[in-house]
């Protein structure tokens, strides 16, 4: 598992982000306080506080690069 800081605060950004996280056949959540959510529920997404950074799980063992490509837009350093 590799956990990233992601940006999502904009309506366009989260629809490109779930659009993007969709393509890959492994699950992605999101940690925000106590509460974790399904990244690819764009509703869920909508249910988190999204001015302040979020922490992503990424789950995955193979592709984990072209992954971090893919959310190289989204991620925080």
């Amino acid at each position: 598992m590799k956990t990233v800081k992601i940006s999502l605060n904009s309506i366009d950004r989260v629809k490109c982000f779930v659009n993007d996280i969709n393509r890959y056949d492994c699950d992605f959540d999101l940690v925000s306080g106590r509460y974790i959510i399904d990244a690819k529920s764009i509703m869920g997404i909508f249910s988190l506080d999204l001015s302040k950074p979020i922490s992503l799980n990424i789950h995955a063992d193979k592709n984990l690069d072209e992954i971090l490509e893919v959310l190289k837009p989204y991620i925080i350093e």
